[in-house]
């Protein structure tokens, strides 16, 4: 208490004025509005908070499940025909202490084919099964079998879950691969050749694009089918995935020869950058929630200030100055803002958190599913609370607060303390 005693007389007017408004039926109205401002900033705040948490959670979950399957980094001879010497290329990046994994591979579209009704496209990928555990994650996502069936000259395949059950095989099971004469896709000129693979497994990554679309064989097999002589490319994995595109920039400068170098992020700029707009474009929506409340604030003070004008008054002629009266609405109006933004932090905080446990009750309450399966990348609906996020979103909230005392406060300093006191 004795540090409020001690503050100047305009942050004490303007916290008697923030906690007054009981008297009166006028002024219960007035606090009435000043709440209703107070929750609207916190409804912006917490919702602004949860949204762009939940975007967060959205792109790191894709982020994760995508390059545990492509990789961190990919190298191209940029001479063409593939790598013509793909170990030593491999021994030079791994001369960079980030490169932890490298491993070759070829790549394809092809028609997989079961029965005589059961047909999918796909991205056949041809690996070598021990490099491979070394730069991707899928090794330990297998639901049957694993890539040590992958054998040169077996001519065994591993499908994805979605794409195994859209073709409605099991392992050990048969599916044709056709594709065009000259190795590219069905799309390609020539009739398609086609050559009988045996399912050795069956993989969930947990990303719908990549279990519904995906196979691999071995490399061996891989560049029988498209007449190739050399690997197409390394793909190689860091040890921090957020540090790729340095790592990559790094490897370009470094590494002999003519290569194509490009990251995770460069792989997939386009997802990403919707993603990052839809971000952006959702931030300044919910924004403008917090300026609605913002708006409320300022018929509030406006009112307030009409409401005390003779107390206005009586202060000018004790010898208050204009501005010392614009300070006391200031002081109101951004209490009433700092308030409302930490009721938002906490309570947007709290839901952020929680997401996990909230979006599950109410699926079930509801009997339905927010996000399925076959459609979208994931499932469940994640969360990643970043500070940054919560530190930008409060700052712009108790700004706008503060824009909002501007023109009342001015209001105020205006007053002048004959016409006020007239009819008092």
């Amino acid at each position: 208490m004795s540090i409020i005693k001690n503050l100047p007389f305009e942050w004490l007017v303007g916290l008697r004025y923030t906690r007054a408004g009981k008297r009166s039926g006028r002024n219960s109205f007035i606090s009435f509005i000043s709440a209703i401002s107070m929750l609207g900033i916190g409804l912006g705040v917490a919702a602004l908070i949860v949204v762009l948490s939940v975007y967060n959670g959205f792109q790191k979950e894709v982020t994760e499940r995508m390059v545990s399957v492509l990789g961190h980094v990919e190298m191209y001879d940029l001479r063409g025909g593939g790598l013509r010497d793909w170990t030593a290329t491999a021994k030079e990046a791994f001369k960079n202490p980030e490169v932890q994994g490298v491993a070759p591979f070829v790549e394809t579209q092809a028609m997989l084919v079961h029965g005589s009704d059961k047909l999918r496209p796909a991205i056949v990928r041809g690996i070598l099964p021990k490099a491979e555990a070394t730069v991707s994650s899928v090794s330990k996502q297998f639901k049957q079998g694993s890539f040590d069936a992958l054998q040169p000259g077996a001519f065994n395949i591993v499908l994805g879950v979605g794409l195994a059950k859209a073709l409605d095989v099991e392992v050990g099971g048969k599916v044709a691969m056709a594709l065009a004469q000259n190795g590219k896709d069905m799309m390609g000129s020539g009739s398609p050749s086609m050559r009988y693979f045996t399912v050795a497994g069956i993989f969930e990554a947990g990303h719908n694009e990549f279990d519904s679309g995906l196979a691999y064989v071995h490399i061996g097999d891989g560049m029988e089918l498209l007449h190739l002589e050399l690997p197409f490319a390394l793909r190689l994995r860091v040890a921090d995935v957020q540090r790729a595109p340095d790592v990559a920039r790094e490897l370009k400068r470094t590494m002999p020869g003519e290569l194509l170098v490009r990251d995770w992020s460069q792989q997939n700029a386009n997802w990403f950058a919707a993603v990052q707009t839809q971000k952006n474009m959702m931030f300044i929506i919910l924004t403008l929630i917090i300026a609605v409340a913002a708006f409320n604030l300022v018929a509030t003070l406006v009112m307030t200030v009409t409401d005390k004008q003779a107390d206005i008054a009586i202060l000018r002629t004790l010898g208050a100055a204009p501005r010392s009266v614009m300070f006391i609405f200031m002081v109101q109006g951004a209490l009433v803002g700092v308030i409302g933004t930490a009721l938002g932090v906490a309570g947007g905080v709290l839901l952020a958190m929680n997401v996990d446990v909230i979006v599950p009750a109410i699926e079930r309450m509801l009997g339905m599913k927010f996000l399925a399966k076959d459609i979208y990348f994931i499932s469940a609906v994640p969360s990643d609370l970043r500070w940054h996020d919560v530190a930008v979103i409060s700052a712009t909230a108790v700004a706008l607060a503060f824009v909002a005392t501007l023109y009342p406060s001015w209001r105020a300093a205006r007053v002048k303390p004959a016409d006020a006191l007239r009819y008092e």
